[in-house]
């Protein structure tokens, strides 16, 4: 479901941020990348490849809150008070739940095992419910 939900939120804030399409267009790009990336190392056996599939896809999330940061704050700083305030409270959930999101990968089952799959599978859920719920 990722493939879908992220990139409504990120055209979401896109549109609020008052954005172009261009630069909107890249972030979803960028967006499905890590997602396909971060589904290859969740499938591959081999281990090697999973975590550099895993390192690949945590750089492209790096990338894309940065751009989020960088592109869309320069872009909705021209905006009235009451946008810039809910495109900062909105770009803030995105920034802290999506960074948890490849460090619960690591230490779940896929990653170094450090918790069980109802622990993770838990953790995937109130990521989600805060991410996706949260920000709408």
């Amino acid at each position: 479901d990722w493939l879908f939900t992220t990139p409504l939120l990120l055209l979401d804030i896109g549109l609020l941020a008052g954005a172009s399409q261009r630069d909107i267009g890249a972030l979803v790009g960028i967006d499905a990348f890590m997602i396909v990336t971060g589904l290859v190392a969740t499938l591959t056996k081999v281990v090697v490849a999973r975590y550099a599939f895993w390192t690949i896809s945590t750089i492209a999330m790096v990338f894309l809150l940065y751009y989020l940061v960088a592109v869309f704050g320069e872009t909705v700083s021209d905006a009235d008070e009451d946008t810039r305030s809910t495109f900062n409270a909105l770009r803030n959930i995105i920034l802290v739940t999506w960074a948890i999101y490849p460090v619960a990968w690591l230490v779940g089952t896929e990653g170094l095992a450090l918790t069980g799959l109802y622990g993770e599978t838990l953790l995937f859920m109130v990521l989600d419910l805060v991410a996706k719920v949260g920000f709408g």
